[in-house]
């Protein structure tokens, strides 16, 4: 397979589609120091599926497809831009989580430099719940490596440890005993984005176990933060939900 085809491909129909105020108005939402195209998520993903249809990739052009993806695009008299794009970032977490099947715990080290290099949920939230979340429930491996994840002292790391249980858990399967030890640890810090995301996982597992996450929460009720227990309580009953903020 041409990676270096595919990849100017999608960088082309990336900037086809890219829209310079809508390209501002994302850069400023994200606080983010890359190049902005103002492409819309279901657009990316469209472009990405396209340019992929009818590929014939192993796992090293996918790996290989995603790490010219993340890096800055090459320059030359037309683009003098030496700094990553937003949009090709995004189109490279496509990249691999399309091409899941060919992906395993042996690949844990790429996906945790993106998620140390990416510096934003827009990027880390789909890696961590579209992408880890999918191979650590078929791979034993991440056990491990979630474990490692949980502790770590960047905060994107811990919190994809937790979403990696999300897709899972909203599903009705996954591991919430793995989750309720890392969200447990968690549950007094002060980092807003790990507040959140044990909240999110929470509120997601509710829509089909209320009943275990209102029994998990509840005595746990007075050392979650207001931004968890917003999110936690979305799916449970009135009286559940009375019962955990009255023990806040």
């Amino acid at each position: 397979m041409d990676v270096n085809a595919i990849v100017e491909a999608i960088d082309r129909e990336l900037r086809s589609c890219g829209n310079a105020e809508r390209a501002v108005r994302e850069r400023v939402y994200l606080k983010s120091e890359l190049d902005h195209l103002g492409v819309t998520v279901p657009e990316t993903r469209a472009i990405v599926r396209s340019a992929l249809r009818g590929t014939d990739v192993d796992h090293d052009d996918v790996i290989a497809l995603a790490e010219a993806l993340w890096a800055p695009p090459a320059t030359d008299h037309a683009r003098s831009s030496v700094r990553p794009v937003h949009e090709r970032r995004t189109a490279a977490t496509m990249v691999l989580i399309q091409s899941a099947d060919h992906l395993g715990a042996g690949d844990a080290d790429l996906v945790e430099r993106l998620l140390r290099e990416a510096r934003t949920w827009a990027l880390v939230d789909p890696l961590a719940a579209d992408l880890v979340g999918p191979l650590s429930e078929r791979e034993a491996g991440f056990d491990r490596i979630l474990d490692v994840w949980a502790q770590d002292d960047d905060f994107w790391l811990r919190r994809s440890a937790l979403l990696a249980h999300l897709v899972p858990l909203r599903q009705g399967r996954g591991d919430f005993d793995r989750f309720c030890r890392f969200a447990d640890a968690m549950l007094e810090e002060r980092e807003f984005f790990v507040r959140k995301a044990i909240g999110w996982v929470l509120r997601d597992t509710g829509r089909k176990r209320p009943d275990t996450v209102f029994a998990w929460l509840l005595p746990r009720a007075g050392r979650a933060s207001a931004v968890t227990l917003r999110e936690a309580v979305k799916h449970l009953s009135p009286e559940q939900r009375e019962a955990i903020l009255a023990a806040r």
